[in-house]
């Protein structure tokens, strides 16, 4: 593919990215996308790590979902260091996977078992205590080269930015479903405990409190069982004169 070709596919990524519904399915894209468009890519997954909680998105493939779960298993790895490392945001390029024993001895082996001849690896995203990598695997050593990786952080540019917009739209689309299942909860306790509005809404707030539940599942409860959980009716005749 030559760079005509390269900037045609990356135009091309870069509307579909924007175009699709889910995270899920913009990480798919993404993926998809590298091994659509990188030399040398035969698969492709992001390594997401959230504290001590480490999960795979958007493989490309079952050898991805396989690396990522060995490392875990073993402790180390090229893309862990490079999570681990997220601050620096510097891409990292193995050309060779022979060469890396010494540094990922319980990784290298198996890894070269189940085919792996290279890989890079690019910060996709950070957050508060999360962070993840775009991972890039090929079967033959020596398939990644500079312009390769060149090509990379530029995929991996588009995708941060369109995941970053994913993840936006699907918390701003949480908030509304959370807002809405909240009234209907306050309309459910108004019509059966004969409460005003704001009765209702602190009837939901103080049982959140003392039961440390998030409100919004306080409010699931009350739709889903038609009525207030057990010990909000506790407070409907407390003397406070708020009903709740």
């Amino acid at each position: 593919m030559d760079w005509r070709e390269f900037a045609q596919g990356m135009a091309s990524m870069a509307r579909d990215l924007l175009a699709q519904p889910t995270v899920d399915a913009t990480l798919e894209r993404v993926t998809a996308s590298a091994t659509e468009l990188v030399a040398g890519c035969d698969a492709a997954g992001i390594l997401l790590v959230r504290g001590a909680e480490v999960q795979t998105l958007a493989p490309t493939e079952q050898l991805v979902r396989d690396l990522d779960r060995l490392q875990q298993r073993v402790g180390h790895g090229p893309c862990f260091d490079a999570a681990r490392e997220a601050e620096t945001e510097r891409p990292f390029r193995i050309p060779d996977f022979t060469t890396a024993l010494a540094r990922w001895p319980g990784f290298v082996p198996e890894a070269l078992e189940r085919g792996v001849g290279s890989m890079m690896g690019f910060l996709l995203f950070t957050g508060d205590e999360e962070f993840g990598t775009l991972n890039l695997y090929s079967r033959r050593p020596g398939a990644f080269t500079e312009v390769s990786e060149d090509a990379a952080v530029m995929l991996a540019s588009h995708a941060a930015v369109a995941l970053s917009s994913a993840r936006t739209h699907a918390q701003m689309e949480q908030a509304v479903a959370t807002r809405h299942q909240i009234g209907e909860a306050m309309g459910i306790l108004m019509s059966s405990l004969h409460l005003t509005e704001e009765q209702a809404f602190a009837a939901l707030r103080r049982y959140s409190q003392e039961n440390n539940v998030k409100l919004r599942e306080v409010a699931r409860q009350v739709c889903e069982e038609g009525g207030v959980p057990g010990r909000c009716h506790q407070h409907e005749a407390e003397p406070d004169g708020t009903g709740v």
